[in-house]
This record gives C-alpha cells, sequence and structure tokens, in this order.
C-alpha cells in the first residue's frame, strides 16, 4: 500500500432496519429488533469506506479484529448510522473507533481492526477463483 491513511479519517454509513436484520428473523420467538450481526456488518462497511480511497488498485481491507458492544435496541424502520474513525495503526493494523446509533441514542461502539491485502494474492491463498 503506497498511501498513508491519515489518523483520523472517517466515514459513516446509513441503513434503515428492515425484518431480516432483526433477531426475530433468525428465530421467530425473539424480539424483531436489530441483531448484532448486522450492526457489527455496518460498522465495518464503514471503515472499508473510510480506507477505500487509499487502497491501490487491486487492493482491499480485511477486518482481522472486532470488539464491540451493543448496548440498546433498535426496531424495524429505524435508521441506524454506523460511523468509523481511523484511531491508530500498529504495523499492518488500522485501528477504528467504531460506533453506532439511531435516532434516539448511541446503540453500539467500540474497535474493529483491519487490514489491506492484495485482492488476487489473497484469493490465491483461499484457493477461490475470482470470476
Amino acid at each position: 500500500m503506497a498511501r498513508e491513511v491519515p489518523i483520523g479519517t472517517r466515514a459513516e454509513v446509513t441503513h434503515t432496519v428492515e425484518h431480516r436484520h432483526t433477531l426475530a428473523a433468525i428465530t421467530p420467538d425473539l424480539p424483531p429488533v436489530l441483531a448484532t450481526p448486522w450492526m457489527i456488518g455496518w460498522m465495518e462497511h464503514a471503515c472499508y469506506q473510510a480506507q477505500l480511497p487509499y487502497c491501490e488498485d487491486g487492493e482491499t481491507t480485511v477486518g482481522t479484529a472486532i470488539q464491540v458492544d451493543h448496548r440498546a435496541p433498535t426496531t424495524i424502520g429505524q435508521t441506524v448510522i454506523a460511523e468509523a474513525v481511523l484511531e491508530k495503526v500498529d504495523g499492518r493494523f488500522f485501528i477504528y473507533r467504531v460506533t453506532a446509533r439511531n435516532a434516539q441514542q448511541p446503540i453500539g461502539s467500540g474497535t474493529v481492526h483491519r487490514a489491506v491485502v492484495n485482492v488476487k494474492k489473497f484469493m490465491e491463498k483461499t484457493n477461490l477463483a475470482i470470476g
């Protein structure tokens, strides 16, 4: 990766919670509130978006570690904003402070670590072809 990523680089993504994003979609006996894996995925997507302008052709970033708390519910129809801010670079790892909120309150926070990979080489290591 030739381009340095400045500390403080940030991005946010916005999603509206649908039934498919809820605990009830997994198990009907559970409440129809945002499932934690979706919140984490949206946080990771914000990290990806923040770093994308700094990737060279053929590069992307992948998550390597996640430490996140999910502290408040979000119901169907509510909007979630996930934000990522680059906090630190540790060797080849980029450490993002992530948060998620709905219109009423913060719903989650933590850190996501990402690494830059060459997509072709990465896929060769997994024995998967890129179509």
